[in-house]
């Protein structure tokens, strides 16, 4: 034990976190960017000072097909209509009325344009962004399996030294997702697609006795594999010499 109050001559470095596990891909939390639609559209009757109101509405009930928005768009282009010919008429009260009346339309039409607008103009929420990422994510782990099946093609021997398709053992390179049906763990074959305790134990037995499987269909028949079960295991299954 050391004396009290000594220290050692050097701080401690801190120590690194772990490297994230082959096939790791991060996953950033979906964050809402979009832009608020359909703002210059809730603003068109207070730009116009209210004239502009009935085609802000008729423009919304032909966007979205609604009858709502199209007898608003009516009823906002009679009022309208109606208070401009009071103005033509040059009574000072027909007047004063009319301006109260137009006062009256200009604000309904703006509060009345905003109120609906989330409806009209609704944007996309979180749940749409993580979909998009699951499916880029997708694509891009199915570009990976094409890529590292492609290199144990054309190189096996390079393929069995970056371990592709062998999530049982460590390794850096990223296959996205691939089994060795060959070579690879019972626990490594128990996560292929469809794969059952005695499907894989078919398998073991089978490469055991005889050797290695060549593609899917081999593997199929001589296993047994259940029908339609060959499209997924071909996907995710790669057979190294």
């Amino acid at each position: 034990m050391p004396p009290p109050g000594w220290r050692p001559p050097f701080p401690t470095p801190p120590v690194p976190p772990p490297p994230p596990p082959a096939g790791h891909v991060p996953v950033p939390v979906p964050v809402e960017t979009g832009e608020p639609r359909g703002i210059l559209w809730a603003f068109v009757p207070f730009l116009t000072f209210g004239l502009g109101t009935p085609f802000s509405f008729l423009y919304a009930a032909v966007r979205r097909g609604s009858w709502n928005m199209g007898a608003a768009s009516i009823g906002y282009g009679a009022a309208t209509a109606g208070v401009l010919a009071m103005m033509q008429v040059g009574d000072p009260l027909l007047g004063f009325i009319a301006g109260i009346m137009m006062l009256m339309l200009w604000i309904s039409g703006t509060v009345h344009a905003f109120a609906v607008r989330p409806s009209l103009f609704p944007r996309s929420g979180p749940r749409s962004h993580v979909n998009q990422h699951a499916l880029r994510v997708a694509k891009y782990r199915r570009t990976l399996r094409e890529e590292a099946r492609a290199l144990a093609a054309e190189d096996p021997a390079l393929a069995h030294e970056l371990r592709i398709g062998r999530p049982d053992l460590p390794r850096t390179y990223d296959d996205g997702g691939l089994v060795d049906v060959n070579h690879a763990s019972p626990q490594a074959l128990a996560t292929l697609p469809g794969m059952t305790p005695e499907l894989v134990d078919k398998i073991v037995r089978r490469r055991d006795e005889q050797g290695g499987f060549i593609s899917a269909e081999e593997m199929s028949v001589d296993v047994d594999l259940p029908p339609g079960l060959l499209p997924q295991l071909a996907e995710y299954a790669v057979f190294l010499p």
